[in-house]
């Protein structure tokens, strides 16, 4: 059923886990800030979606304070957070495996694309990916929607050959709003109901499973 031939992968959620060096970041951020958050737990939710709006919904900030959370949290996550992440377990496997399949795999995050070519290249998956792309450090193309937008006029890919695959919500809107396929994968951030609410193409509890439909 895998017949598409350009793969688009989120980052944070889908490749990654990211969670201690976001939240110690948002944390970081938000004591700069005045505002108190001793449990990184609830600051999962900024795994994903752009940050700026984040700040702003989250703690109801003006957008002048959003942005000043969004330079502190890039001062601690440039040096240090970054590198507070790992691959999920069988990630390296699946990529090569789609690159022997001759697929063209592609990153479509949020994140700026300067921090999104660190990681790849400092946990060794770059080479498994034609380009990344991801967002401008003022903000522009955060919004998934414009990011994959501008991924598909940037390398022509036809949209019945090419597969978005996220955690989060926007993933899913992202790629339902450019006209492509989803899928969705449950082992990230997004809860399943959060998932389940877009009507995904396909629906992947775990990375075992999503790579069994390519082996398939």
């Amino acid at each position: 059923m895998m017949h598409y031939t350009n793969i688009l992968f989120d980052l944070d959620g889908t490749l990654t886990d990211p969670r201690e060096g976001i939240t110690r970041s948002v944390q970081h951020a938000l004591a700069k800030l005045g505002v108190d958050e001793p449990d990184l737990q609830a600051l999962e939710h900024f795994i994903g979606p752009p940050l700026l709006q984040c700040f702003m919904h989250s703690y109801n900030f003006d957008e002048a304070t959003a942005w000043q959370a969004v330079n502190h949290y890039r001062e601690r996550f440039r040096e240090v957070g970054l590198y507070e992440n790992q691959l999920f377990d069988g990630v390296g496997e699946l990529l090569q495996l789609l690159q022997n399949q001759q697929r063209t795999l592609f990153i479509a995050t949020s994140k700026p694309t300067v921090f999104a070519e660190q990681i790849a290249k400092h946990f060794g998956f770059a080479k498994h990916f034609k380009v990344i792309y991801g967002s401008e450090l003022d903000g522009t193309r955060t919004d998934k929607v414009e990011l994959i937008a501008h991924l598909l006029e940037q390398e022509q890919l036809p949209r019945d050959a090419t597969l978005m695959i996220g955690d989060r919500k926007h993933d899913l809107i992202g790629a339902q709003r450019n006209g492509l396929h989803a899928a969705a994968v449950g082992y990230g951030f997004g809860s399943a109901a959060e998932l389940q609410a877009e009507a995904p193409t396909y629906h992947f509890n775990s990375l075992a499973e999503l790579h069994q439909a390519f082996v398939g």
